[in-house]
């Protein structure tokens, strides 16, 4: 089983429109977990790490090689890509995404504080991490 998932330019492009109020300029989005965290690499090299769960987005490491040595680690795999989760999902739940799908919480972990497996579905990648980033912003906008 497949732990992450890419996209073209155009889904990556519809799926982040609602994350502007996070300095993405400049980096590129090159896959994403099953859940729809999403991996940007930057001009220098730099690897960053959108957590749509948390609404963050953080340097993580300073080449592709630093990145993939993290990912090929059990913790690593459970941290970024939730890993136990997603595997969970796919066996225990018979979940099978298609190209265009990722999991997904409704309403969202940011709402509920669950990450119960019995409650992941499947959904749009575009349509979760676009209104992800819509909640997130509404949230920190009512924090100011």
């Amino acid at each position: 089983m497949d732990l992450t998932k890419q996209f073209s330019e155009q889904r990556y492009a519809r799926a982040l429109e609602s994350w502007t109020w996070l300095d993405l300029d400049g980096k590129a989005p090159r896959f994403t977990s099953l859940f729809g965290d999403v991996f940007l690499e930057s001009a220098d090299g730099a690897w960053w790490f959108l957590n749509t769960f948390e609404g963050h987005l953080v340097r993580g490491w300073n080449a592709r090689a630093d990145l993939a040595a993290e990912l090929d680690t059990g913790a690593g795999q459970d941290r970024y890509l939730l890993a136990s989760l997603a595997t969970a999902a796919y066996h225990r739940r018979g979940l099978r995404l298609d190209a265009n799908q990722i999991y997904a919480y409704a309403p969202p972990p940011i709402v509920t504080g669950s990450f119960a497996v019995d409650e992941i579905q499947m959904f749009d990648f575009v349509a979760v991490v676009n209104t992800v980033g819509q909640i997130h912003e509404q949230l920190r906008n009512e924090g100011s």
